[in-house]
């Protein structure tokens, strides 16, 4: 199922989507025994966090309450993100977009070094090996924990950060864990995901390199903000095609790239599993899978502009559609 927030004047409401229509979870008559049934604490009504954990017999129940309601009238209401994480770790799962971004970021920065390295490609019929993951990369999951406190959601504008010269998106597909985990087998990570979102892991490329060469990971080149769709699904129609998901970019309607979530060299449920190595992970944490190959400026060479209008999209799951603001410029909402 699809689910979604609703700030209505200062409310929040969970809507569900049925039968090609929203339909509001407060209006439900037997929400409350709804979730006794299937033993969740949090209030269906405003929590998505707690809709989510009804799993797939309770959304067969809740199906069966929402086909006696209404569709939602639409009264002006802001879209919220999903929901408000309680921390994003962001995976690095594709070999191809560390090589592809590794190339496309000296093509734009050291021109000298990109033709070098063009030159050795051509005579290897390699990717050229500085190019490749850290050999670390190959044995565990690497992750970065990003700002999950500034999180903007399909629709609002994106501030362009006033320090950088070449802001980038990324898209990746992001997982909301919904039970707590600790030490766990990838067969009980992936039973612990309880939806999937869009994202788009802002970048300032020009700031990256040099963060994460001191020996760090990445700071003001990513923690000023990243972007959610409005809608998560929930994880039982998501799972069965994990690997075979079809995304795609388009700035100002013109598409740009398509991308694919196969060939991920660490699955989702390894890699949560490896995150909840001697550490407690906790419903409401989100998971970023890294960007899907082709989802980024770096990689697709089409950088953003101020102005621009980016639309990223994961079949199935979701897009995003936000306007490029130049700095301290203000916007009304794209998102539909």
């Amino acid at each position: 199922m699809k689910f979604r927030r609703v700030n209505i004047d200062g409310r929040v409401r969970v809507e569900a989507l049925h039968n090609n229509a929203w339909r509001s979870l407060d209006t439900v008559p037997n929400l409350q025994a709804l979730a006794l049934d299937f033993g969740v604490t949090g209030n269906l009504a405003e929590d998505v966090i707690a809709v989510l954990q009804l799993g797939s017999q309770g959304f067969n129940a809740l199906a069966q309450e929402l086909d006696r309601l209404q569709p939602v009238n639409d009264l002006g209401g802001k879209l919220m993100t999903p929901i408000d994480p309680t921390s994003f770790r962001d995976f690095m799962l594709f070999e191809d977009h560390v090589i592809n971004a590794s190339r496309g970021y000296v093509k734009k920065f050291m021109p000298a070094g990109y033709q070098f390295s063009r030159v050795i490609e051509a005579i290897t019929g390699k990717p050229f090996w500085k190019f490749k993951p850290h050999q670390l990369w190959y044995q565990q999951p690497i992750y970065y924990f990003s700002n999950h406190l500034n999180f903007l959601v399909c629709g609002e504008p994106v501030p362009w950060p006033g320090y950088t010269s070449a802001l980038d998106y990324e898209l990746e597909l992001g997982a909301i864990l919904t039970q707590p985990l600790f030490n766990a087998t990838p067969e009980e990570a992936e039973k612990a995901i309880g939806g999937f979102v869009v994202l788009n892991d802002l970048s300032a490329r020009d700031q990256q390199l040099a963060e994460m060469d001191c020996g760090f990971g990445p700071q003001k080149a990513k923690h000023f903000s990243s972007v959610m769709s409005s809608v998560v699904v929930s994880a039982d129609e998501v799972l069965p095609k994990l690997s075979r998901l079809e995304g795609s970019v388009s700035i100002n309607d013109e598409f740009v790239a398509s991308c694919s979530t196969k060939d991920m060299y660490h699955s989702f449920q390894e890699s949560i599993a490896f995150a909840s190595r001697g550490e407690k992970l906790h419903p409401g944490e989100l998971f970023g899978s890294g960007t899907l190959p082709g989802g980024s400026g770096m990689e697709n060479g089409r950088w953003l502009s101020p102005d621009d209008v980016l639309e990223l999209e994961i079949k199935g799951i979701g897009h995003i559609k936000n306007k490029i603001l130049s700095p301290l410029a203000t916007e009304t909402p794209v998102c539909k």
